[in-house]
């Protein structure tokens, strides 16, 4: 049996334990494995932590502190703070635990070259990676992290963000083309508690979204409210697929945590409630997918920015920068491309034997 088809098994199996699995969603997950590369690496980072301590264990053994994990250019977007100003910046931390601060660069620059392969971007992968660590290394030079609020600064990046592909009318099309269903009463007091004074009875559905934490429950509540519509979402948490790996018993979960501590002007209403991490959907209050970005667009400023908000996230953990810098400054120019390149490989691996099996 492939190495992906066992851990693939295990994984699932562990998420049985721990949660009410949605059957159909997995079946949907692995169909979606089998379509893209691009879709493989977002859903397996289960399988990505042995396959990188196995191909890049130099980088595995870098200094260590709470990461995000499971990075990649899909998972960067925008919310409304408390001043209700257009933020952008890492848009779920599902995976967060302490890490090598590696583990998010080297993913985040694998994912780019499978864009890039997939022609969802349209840069050079080397002056990509090469993009990503200045705009890391730039920021950790400054020793203090700033978020990303779009609204006098960050031109370039409000207008990328604010694209026509991401029409609200679209956005609320979407959400109530989802069928309606069952939601434990629990899990329905917290959604209506984050929701402000509505009118009549709100909608709620289960919602399939992204690639790796298909498989667990989450629904979403839409309403009506001072004449407009609202929506609130509610998704199972699990302790991170990085403790499971390593085959660690590990039941404390660090989403919430991470999202507190990383430097930005936070979202209020994305938070943890014991087992369901709760949050605002909107038409700016959501990840943003390759395709939602402009067709004009300026990737290498794009990724450029994700550099610097990795490196905002990564101050959440003061402690570990100066090992992290001292790290930094004695790898070569080329470290993260020749890594990313190695995982890619690794990954396409991985991949060909997911549509063999």
């Amino acid at each position: 049996m492939p190495e992906i088809v066992r851990a693939t098994k295990a994984y699932e199996q562990w998420m049985r334990k721990r949660i009410d699995v949605v059957e159909p969603d997995l079946r949907a997950k692995h169909r979606a494995m089998a379509k893209a590369p691009f879709f493989f690496l977002r859903a397996t980072f289960y399988r990505w932590v042995p396959l990188w301590q196995e191909v890049c264990p130099d980088l595995a053994a870098t200094p260590s502190l709470l990461a995000v994990g499971d990075l990649h250019v899909e998972n960067f977007g925008t919310w409304r703070d408390h001043e209700g100003r257009l933020c952008w910046g890492v848009n779920d931390f599902d995976e967060a635990f302490v890490m090598p601060y590696a583990i998010d660069l080297v993913r985040l620059a694998t994912s780019l070259l499978l864009a890039i392969e997939a022609n969802g971007l349209r840069i050079a992968a080397e002056a990509a990676c090469a993009q990503l660590l200045e705009g890391y290394r730039a920021a950790m030079q400054v020793g203090e992290g700033k978020g990303f609020v779009l609204e006098e600064a960050h031109p370039t990046l409000r207008a990328m963000a604010m694209g026509e592909e991401r029409d609200p009318e679209h956005f609320w099309q979407k959400l109530g083309a989802l069928k309606t269903s069952a939601v434990p009463r629990r899990v329905r007091k917290l959604l209506l508690r984050t929701m402000p004074e509505i009118e009549g009875t709100p909608r709620i559905a289960h919602r399939v979204a992204g690639l790796g934490s298909l498989g667990r429950p989450r629904y979403v509540a839409t309403a009506v409210s001072g004449g407009g519509l609202v929506a609130r979402e509610a998704k199972a948490v699990l302790p991170s697929a990085y403790a499971f790996a390593l085959g660690r018993k590990q039941k404390e979960t660090f989403c919430g945590v991470l999202a507190a501590r990383a430097i930005r002007s936070p979202d209020p209403y994305y938070r943890q409630q014991k087992d369901w991490m709760l949050r605002r959907l909107g038409p700016h209050c959501s990840a943003i997918l390759l395709s939602d970005y402009p067709k004009k667009r300026d990737e290498l400023h794009l990724v450029q920015a994700m550099g610097r908000e990795t490196a905002n996230v990564h101050f959440g953990t003061p402690e570990a920068l100066p090992a992290i810098r001292r790290d930094l400054r004695r790898r070569k120019t080329r470290w993260l491309f020749d890594a990313a390149s190695r995982m890619t490989e690794a990954t396409l691996r991985d991949w060909k034997a997911w549509r063999a099996r």
